[in-house]
């Protein structure tokens, strides 16, 4: 095992001309020397160039990337081509050119994943993904699905709507965050399932304070009960290095354009090959199509095959950074700014540390101000975008930032939220 500068000596750069910058613009990927080289993940030159392929904004500080992140260059440059090409012409380019091309992505996708290709369809986002399965599962009054109140508001929401319309019970699992324990988090949800319980709802990562849940452990005591599990994986999915065979589950969502990078309103419905007979589409299905095909949840008239088509440039950059490099990563910039605020005597994390069960989203309150002030003083003061959350017990600002993020970039934050919190 070479260390980083024996490595460089082997390769000729070290005591020269050439930097490290320029062997990755020269096309150079880390991804494959993950096992015969250390190179530290936090290694300016390399995080200095992912930075350079982004092109967000110089004077705003970015740190709602848990919202919707910016796409990489090549990632817009795709989109642009790919819009550009369409307009041609677009029944022609849109229909019988570009729209042969979303196979080759749906097994880039797949594979990513770790699932087939037959069991992946492309939507919009984590929303309709998740709406397809939350509606069209089957089930009768007194059957009961158990969710967290921490889910996705539009989640929530749509089960709301099955229990209305259809009478079913919902069971609803509630934290106290941050929680370190992961057998605590496990036996939470278990706890609620009984003979009536027909599907768990999991958020792998909650949305307002970056908490993990831990799917697998919970997936394995729904298969005992013949419980089917839904997993919302909408802030996970490019963000932690899983593949779905890790899991025993049978339906999984996720929005693209949050931590892949990929163009804005794109998503991914997963489906497990023997359930998707059993899930009626969401709008429409081609006659001709079997009910086993996973394409019949894409069938919704005219759609932005332009964007779809450059998701495969934003996988192609995923794994030029590398999925492990990149959620250690993640979670390293995250800790950076906790360790910087969390002795404040004001300042409360309600965000857990252990790498195992956080990521890149990180939940701050500051003692007696209320979550819209301290967003407020941020922009304006410090120009740093963050997001409000007021929700159930939660009173703060999510901080959530992304690769092209530095610790100079932190750096501010910190001395924004100390300042803050130092105000009588």
């Amino acid at each position: 095992m070479y260390n980083r500068k024996e490595f460089l000596y082997r390769l000729g750069l070290l005591g020269s001309s050439v930097s490290f910058t320029k062997l990755l613009v020269a096309g150079a990927t880390f991804s494959d020397l993950e096992d015969q080289i250390k190179i530290l993940p936090t290694s300016d030159d390399f995080w200095g160039w992912v930075r350079t392929q982004y092109t967000v904004s110089s004077q705003l500080l970015n740190l709602n990337n848990g919202g919707v992140c910016p796409q990489p260059k090549v990632v817009q440059d795709a989109l642009f081509k790919y819009t550009e090409m369409a307009n041609e012409a677009p029944t022609y380019y849109l229909w019988r050119i570009l729209d042969e091309g979303k196979e080759a992505v749906r097994l880039k996708l797949a594979e990513m994943l770790g699932a087939n290709k037959e069991e992946v369809a492309i939507n919009r986002n984590a929303t309709e993904a998740l709406d397809t399965i939350i509606q069209g599962i089957s089930l009768k009054k007194g059957d009961e699905v158990v969710l967290s109140k921490y889910d996705y508001p539009r989640m929530m929401n749509a089960w709301k709507w099955r229990e209305k319309r259809d009478g079913i019970i919902l069971k609803w699992v509630d934290f106290n965050f941050p929680e370190n324990d992961p057998k605590i988090l496990i036996e939470k949800y278990i706890s609620l399932f009984t003979n009536k319980t027909k599907l768990v709802h999991i958020s792998h990562m909650i949305n307002w304070t970056g908490q993990v849940i831990p799917v697998k452990e919970i997936a394995a005591e729904a298969r005992k009960k013949g419980i089917k599990v839904l997993v919302d994986a909408a802030h996970t999915y490019a963000h932690f290095d899983f593949r779905i065979t890790d899991w025993d589950i049978d339906y999984l969502g996720t929005s693209l354009h949050k931590w892949l990078c990929a163009p804005f309103g794109t998503g991914l419905l997963y489906v497990r090959k023997d359930e998707i007979k059993n899930i009626p589409a969401f709008f429409t299905q081609d006659p001709s199509m079997s009910e086993d095909n996973i394409r019949k949840f894409e069938e919704l008239g005219t759609r932005a095959t332009t964007a779809e088509l450059a998701i495969a440039k934003a996988i192609d950059f995923h794994h030029i950074i590398g999925g492990k490099r990149k959620q250690r990563r993640l979670y390293e910039l995250k800790q950076y700014w906790i360790q910087g605020v969390k002795d404040h005597p004001r300042i409360k994390i309600l965000t857990p540390e252990n790498e195992k069960l956080s990521g890149a989203i990180g939940f701050v309150s500051i003692e007696g101000m209320d979550a819209e002030k301290i967003d407020s003083i941020l922009l304006k003061e410090y120009k740093i975008h963050t997001v409000a959350i007021k929700h159930e017990k939660l009173n703060g600002v999510r901080i959530s930032p992304n690769v092209y993020t530095n610790e100079h970039d932190l750096d501010r934050l910190i001395t924004a939220l100390r300042n803050i919190a130092d105000q009588k």
